[in-house]
C-alpha cells in the first residue's frame, strides 16, 4: 500500500514539474496595454495640461509627459522612457496630446510587460523549487521507509546467518511478523528451531553412543582381564616353553584389545576438538557490538570497554558469549525479569588480559558439580528440566584455551558467575 501511495505521489510531482516547465518555456511577453486606462491617462493629463505641477495619477500606469520640443513636464517614477526614441525601443505607446485643437505634447505609457513576464516566471521557477524540494522529501521518507523494513530485516538475517554458521542454535530471530519480509523471517526461524531439534537429537545419540561406549567397555575388559589373568596362571604353570609361548601371546593380545577398548572409549571425546579456531587481532571496543548482539532479550547493562587490543577469534568469541546468555536466560530468566530484568557484566583488564564476567540469577549449581560442569555432556542437577544438550560450556571452555585463554566458572551471590578471560595483543 505504501509503495502505491509513493507512486502516485511521484507521478503527481512529476506531472506539476511537467507542467510549471511547460509555463516557463511558453511565456511570452504581451507588450498589449489597457486601453482603457491609457485613455483614461491621456484625457486625465489634457484635462490637468497647464497646470500639471498638481496632477494625480489615478490609473495605476507608469508614464512621462513631453511637450512639443521634448521636455519632461510630468513623470509618475523615475527611469521611465524620456524621449521618443529610447519609447519605441522599449515598445512603450506614445499618443499625442491635442490641446485648443492643436498638439501641444506627448504621452509616452510605459510597457511593462517585460516585468510582468519575468515576475510570472520567478513564481515558476519557485514552484517548481517547492514542488522538487518535496519530491526530494518523498524520495528521502522512502528510502528512510526502505532501509526499515527491507535493509535492516537483511542486516538482522545476515547476523543470524552467521550465528547459524557458527552453530549457534539458541537465540531466536525476533522480528515483526506482519512487515514485508514478515513469513520469510519466520520461515528463517522454522528452520533454527528444526536444525536446533536435530543437533539435540544428535547430542542425545552422541550420548547414547558414549554410554553405550562405556557400557561395551566394561562388558569387554572383564573376560579380557579373565583371559589374561587365566593365562598368566598358565604360563607360570606351563611345563615347556612352547606352552609358556602360547600363553605370552593370548596375555599379548589381551593387552592389545584393552589399548582398543579404552581408544575407542576416548574417540568420543574427540569429536568436538575437531572445530577450527584462528584467532587474530581485534579492538576491545568490538566487545560491546558482541555482548549486545549476544544479549538478545536486552536485560544486561554493558559497561564500558577498557581500550585494548585483544587475540581472538572474533566468530567464536560471539559463539562463547551467546552460550553464555543463552545460559543465563534459560536458567535465571524468571529471577532476572523479576528484580527488573537485569543481568550483572562486569569488565576489567588484569594480568595482561580482559575478564568479561557475567552472572545470572537462577542461583547456581551445587559446589561438587562446579569441578565437572565444563566437562562435555555434563549438566548440573538444575537443568533436568531444561533442554539442552551439556555442550555449551565444554565448547566454550575449548575455544577460550584455543584462543589463549581461559573460561572460569564459579557460583556468584544470586547465580553462576562465569568469566570469560581474553588474552592482550602484544
Amino acid at each position: 500500500m505504501k509503495k502505491r501511495y509513493f507512486i502516485i505521489a511521484q507521478v503527481i510531482a512529476v506531472g506539476l514539474e511537467i507542467i510549471l516547465l511547460l509555463a516557463i518555456a511558453l511565456q511570452d511577453a504581451d507588450s498589449a496595454q489597457d486601453a482603457v486606462a491609457v485613455n483614461e491617462a491621456l484625457q486625465s493629463v489634457r484635462a490637468d495640461w497647464g497646470r500639471l505641477a498638481g496632477h494625480e495619477n489615478r490609473t495605476g500606469l507608469d508614464y512621462v509627459v513631453l511637450d512639443k520640443e521634448g521636455q519632461v513636464l510630468y513623470r509618475t517614477k523615475a527611469g521611465l522612457s524620456e524621449s521618443v526614441n529610447r519609447a519605441v525601443v522599449h515598445r512603450d505607446t506614445i499618443l499625442d496630446i491635442e490641446h485648443q485643437g492643436a498638439v501641444a505634447g506627448r504621452l509616452i505609457v510605459f510597457n511593462d510587460s517585460a516585468g510582468l513576464l519575468e515576475s510570472r516566471k520567478r513564481a515558476a521557477v519557485l514552484g517548481l523549487a517547492a514542488v522538487l524540494l518535496v519530491q526530494w522529501g518523498v524520495c528521502i521518507g522512502y528510502g528512510i521507509f526502505l532501509e526499515r523494513i527491507i535493509v535492516r530485516p537483511f542486516r538482522r538475517l545476515k547476523d543470524f546467518a552467521h550465528r547459524v554458521a557458527g552453530g549457534n542454535l539458541d537465540i531466536p530471530l525476533t522480528m515483526d511478523r506482519e512487515n514485508l519480509f514478515g513469513a520469510f523471517t519466520e520461515s528463517f526461524d522454522i528452520m533454527r528451531e528444526e536444525l536446533k531439534k536435530a543437533r539435540q537429537a544428535q547430542a542425545r545419540a552422541n550420548a547414547d553412543k558414549k554410554e553405550l561406549v562405556a557400557k561395551l567397555s566394561h562388558d569387554i575388559r572383564t573376560p579380557v582381564a579373565s583371559i589374561k589373568a587365566a593365562s598368566e596362571v598358565g604360563a607360570a604353570l606351563a611345563e615347556n616353553d612352547r606352552i609358556r609361548d602360547n600363553y605370552g601371546q593370548i596375555i599379548r593380545k589381551a593387552d592389545q584389545i584393552h589399548r582398543l577398548v579404552d581408544n575407542l572409549f576416548t574417540a568420543a571425546l574427540e569429536e568436538l576438538e575437531q572445530l577450527t579456531v584462528a584467532p587474530e587481532y581485534m579492538e576491545s571496543r568490538e566487545l560491546t557490538a558482541m555482548l549486545e548482539s549476544a544479549d538478545y532479550f536486552g536485560y544486561a547493562s554493558i559497561p564500558a570497554v577498557p581500550e585494548c587490543l585483544l587475540w581472538a577469534d572474533r566468530l567464536r568469541l560471539q559463539q562463547v558469549f551467546d552460550n553464555l546468555f543463552a545460559n543465563a536466560y534459560k536458567y535465571g530468566r524468571k529471577a532476572i525479569q523479576g528484580r527488573g530484568g537485569k543481568i550483572d557484566v562486569a569488565i576489567r583488564r588484569e594480568n595482561q588480559c580482559l575478564a568479561v564476567c557475567i552472572e545470572d540469577w537462577g542461583g547456581g549449581v551445587k559446589e561438587e558439580e562446579l569441578p565437572l560442569i565444563k566437562e562435555k555432556f555434563r549438566r548440573g542437577s538444575n537443568a533436568r528440566d531444561k533442554e539442552g544438550a551439556g555442550l555449551g560450556l565444554y565448547i566454550s571452555d575449548y575455544f577460550m584455551r584455543e584462543m589463549g585463554g581461559e573460561l572460569l566458572v564459579e557460583n556468584g551471590e544470586e547465580g553462576l558467575r562465569v568469566t570469560v578471560v581474553i588474552r592482550q595483543g602484544k
